[in-house]
């Protein structure tokens, strides 16, 4: 068996076989509900009640979406260049903390100069975050995909102790949290009542910035052909190394907006729990849109769905909310599958 590339591939390839990936995703989940005793059509019924099935639970899913779209945006800015960023969760960190240091009285401004004077200091702090790692991927070799993953343990180790040490709120009974942010640096609410906030609006404006930079900017070309062959982009005049740099900072500072977005706009402070694995997830969020900026939107709102789906449905059916987890990593797994059958085909000899 060898594998042969696709000049060529028909839209049918390049189309039909990510959405059978989804098929197959899907079939997957109801073997397992049916294994867990329940009725795979009821569960599938459930997951999408429970996503979008009153208004409340719609924009529960929209609110899980917003820091999945700027993990998955960070992810597919990363990935198009061939630069494997797998510390966004670290870089979220870092945007949250920021947050939480401007926030709590550093800056006397009046909340329409101070959310965006946090959000731009959160940004840097990501994207400053990401760039010892790639400067050692350019200057050192060193692989990226070890450092920025070793980043994601350094910081968790860093915000419990600032959490346990300087950071800790005096007021919080012994509980490791920083802080209440002023209510001059929150995000405010888009429907008054419920939790989705204008963070949502920033990542919904952000893919699309990211869309233009890709399509319509030289720097959007050039992060292109670096990704598709570094090599040649160097031989026809590419500075590869700039423009590495230049998407980690990009990259950096789109996953730390979704720190910012979970302080500012929904918890308030911060918690060594704050995220429960974005950083990780928006891998799958970016591989299921196929690094589309655009599709990355679609992408988090549809896992977001999934997991929120999940945990009404566990409630409702008394199936384990694991469901979802082995949902969103088979999605992952046939996606990667399916992108390669997209341009490779298999020659059995």
């Amino acid at each position: 068996m060898r594998l042969e590339p696709i000049p060529n591939p028909t839209a049918l390839r390049r189309f039909g076989l990510p959405a059978g990936a989804l098929a197959l995703t899907v079939l997957i989940a109801s073997a397992l509900a049916l294994l867990a005793g329940a009725n795979p059509f009821a569960t599938l019924g459930l997951i999408l009640k429970g996503a979008a099935g009153s208004k409340f639970a719609l924009l529960e899913t929209l609110n899980r979406a917003t820091p999945l779209i700027f993990t998955g945006l960070a992810v597919a800015v990363a990935f198009r260049a061939k630069l494997w960023n797998i510390g966004a969760e670290a870089q979220l960190y870092g945007g949250a903390i920021v947050t939480v240091l401007l926030g709590t009285g550093a800056l006397p401004l009046p909340s329409a100069l101070l959310i965006p004077v946090i959000a731009v200091a959160a940004m840097l702090t990501g994207a400053l975050i990401l760039l010892g790692p790639v400067l050692m991927k350019t200057r050192l070799g060193v692989d990226e995909v070890v450092t920025t993953l070793l980043f994601n343990f350094i910081m968790l180790l860093f915000v419990s102790y600032l959490l346990e040490g300087p950071m800790k709120d005096p007021m919080g009974m012994g509980w490791p949290k920083s802080p209440a942010l002023d209510k001059a640096a929150r995000l405010p609410r888009i429907v008054e009542g419920l939790r989705l906030h204008w963070g949502f609006a920033l990542a919904i404006l952000s893919a699309l910035a990211v869309w233009v930079i890709q399509t319509r900017t030289t720097l959007g070309y050039e992060i292109r052909a670096v990704g598709l062959n570094a090599e040649a982009a160097r031989f026809a005049g590419i500075p590869v190394g700039k423009v590495m740099v230049k998407t980690a900072l990009l990259s950096g500072g789109l996953a730390a907006l979704a720190g910012f977005s979970e302080v500012a706009g929904l918890k308030g402070n911060l918690t060594l729990d704050l995220s429960p694995g974005f950083g990780y997830t928006g891998i799958i969020v970016a591989m299921l849109a196929l690094l589309n900026p655009l599709g990355v939107v679609i992408s988090a709102i549809f896992v977001a769905g999934v997991f929120v789906g999940a945990d009404s449905m566990s409630r409702a059916a008394g199936v384990p909310t694991y469901i979802a987890d082995i949902l969103m990593a088979t999605a992952l797994l046939t996606m990667v599958l399916a992108l390669k059958l997209t341009t490779t085909r298999i020659r059995w000899r």
